[in-house]
């Protein structure tokens, strides 16, 4: 087992798993800390240290509210277990899991991002733990990054001084850590030329992020994106332009009480936090002309994305979208405003001669699956050659609030952590769990989630998806390859 390494600052020391097979090592630096003058700005490299660094527990995480146990909150009451955990500004460090025995073995490596809509998160997080696929013969790596109004402020004062990399800082840290690990998995056994990048919900989007960068090229070889992708027509834009992101900049230094950059780099990292608390904007990710040139849905269309191996995919309870409308009037102005002279047919289809409310009934639909559909199709259209496989997750979950598959109920299963959550889960939820973490590993190794179960036996056969056929792998009961077309409705929402 490999429990001391030499990375490029220094010589790390791990500590085994639950399965000593599997050596971790928590709270590595893969950058410098991103406090005083490097606040708000692109990650600098991490400082060499003497000796052998002991990376026996993560790292602080990074500023964010202050996670709390509200028993109202499921996402609260389901993962945040320590009200108190540490949090710093200085919190660029990752997490690696390997069962290497030599530096020759050159496994496949994952490298994870945790989602929380980039306001919160960290890869602490329970769920998260590596083990479970580091015991099928992959190296784990999860990356911390900077989040909320730390990770993505935009600024006037920013683009000045920092033209070539003036906003997106958050997910600068993600590529950064995707960089290092590059440079450096081969001492933990990695393959440094087999590397998926992975994530769920805001995580998913910014594996999207860096495939939407070109310059990641070479560092990519596949892409696991969980329910991070949406499309919702009823919906307005979610996402700032850079010109909002800016404004959104300019007035929060003016609440801070600030007026230059320079300034709000000496206030206090708490004092921060809590004003931004208290401004209750998202932050987020903005074309910035340079590591984001473009949304990724425009590049994706013109053909400036990275092409390589996808799984993705969706729970069936999340958000779920119909019109905003609250009186008939309301809905066929809603329909005239986004579809326009298609309003007639999208009424018809919903069958708005049967009332507003069966009508906005008729037409719930799950803004994910959209998303991914419409992804599918606007890769294709680009001339996108790579599989792309898609699965629906939607198994019972028990426990006294009877969630259904709620966003995020599925990171449970495919890190194969069920035995960590408070729920009930009995040996059928197990037996899924244990093979959707089988999936993803084989996707990870090759690109192609097909294989073996435990015993030998090969798994139910998952095919990759086309707009013609319409196969996806559903995780119910049990896995089973399923063709799902798309209904009417569905599809005039995605084309």
């Amino acid at each position: 087992m490999l429990k001391t390494v030499k990375t490029e600052n220094g010589y790390v020391r791990g500590i085994p798993a639950a399965d000593p097979r599997v050596i971790s090592f928590k709270g590595i630096p893969f950058a410098a800390p991103p406090v005083g003058d490097l606040r708000w700005r692109a990650p600098q490299p991490a400082r060499d240290w003497e000796g052998v660094r002991d990376c026996l527990e993560f790292a602080p995480i990074s500023m964010q509210s202050i996670p709390g146990l509200n028993e109202e909150n499921i996402y609260t009451r389901e993962w945040n277990v320590d009200p108190t955990i540490p949090m710093n500004e200085d919190c660029l460090y990752l997490n690696v899991w390997t069962p290497a025995v030599s530096e020759t073995d050159k496994l496949p490596v994952y490298v994870w991002y945790f989602g929380g809509g980039l306001q919160w998160g960290n890869p602490a997080e329970m769920e998260f733990d590596g083990e479970r696929l580091a015991r099928r013969g992959i190296v784990v790596v999860t990356v911390n990054y900077r989040l909320n109004v730390f990770g993505f402020l935009a600024h006037p004062q920013l683009w000045e001084e920092s033209p070539q990399a003036p906003a997106n800082f958050g997910n600068l840290d993600q590529q950064y850590g995707l960089f290092w690990t590059k440079r450096n998995i081969a001492a933990f056994g990695g393959d440094p030329e087999n590397i998926t990048i992975g994530g769920q919900s805001a995580g998913g989007g910014s594996v999207l992020t860096q495939l939407n960068c070109l310059k990641n090229e070479g560092y990519i070889q596949k892409a696991i994106v969980e329910s991070g992708i949406f499309h919702d027509p009823f919906v307005d834009r979610m996402k700032l332009s850079r010109e909002e992101a800016l404004d959104q900049g300019r007035r929060f230094l003016d609440f801070l009480g600030v007026k230059t950059i320079e300034e709000a780099r000496a206030l206090p990292a708490e004092y921060i936090r809590d004003k931004n608390d208290a401004f209750g904007a998202f932050w987020g990710t903005i074309p910035d002309g340079v590591y984001q040139t473009d949304t990724y849905w425009n590049n994706m269309a013109a053909g400036k994305f990275l092409d390589v191996p996808m799984m993705t995919g969706f729970t069936n309870n999340e958000f779920l979208t119909m019109p905003q409308a609250e009186t008939m009037e309301a809905l066929k102005k809603e329909a005239q405003e986004k579809f326009g002279d298609r309003a007639e047919e999208f009424l018809s289809l919903i069958k708005a001669e049967d009332g507003l409310k069966a009508a906005k009934e008729n037409c719930l639909v799950n803004s994910v699956e959209m998303g991914i559909r419409r992804m599918c199709e606007v890769r294709r259209a680009a001339g996108a050659v790579q599989p792309c496989y898609v699965y629906e997750f939607g198994p019972e979950i028990p426990g006294w609030d009877q969630p259904g598959a709620f966003h995020s109920s599925d990171l449970w299963f495919f890190f194969e952590t069920l035995a960590k959550c408070w729920r009930p889960f009995t040996g059928k939820h197990y037996d899924l769990a244990r093979q959707m973490c089988n999936y993803w590993a084989e996707f990870i190794k090759k690109g192609d989630p097909n294989g073996a179960d435990a015993d030998g036996t090969q798994m139910e056969r998952w095919e990759a998806f086309s707009r013609e056929d319409c196969e996806m792998m559903t995780f119910f009961e049990k896995p089973a390859a399923e063709k799902k077309p798309e209904g009417e409705i569905m599809a005039f929402l995605t084309k």
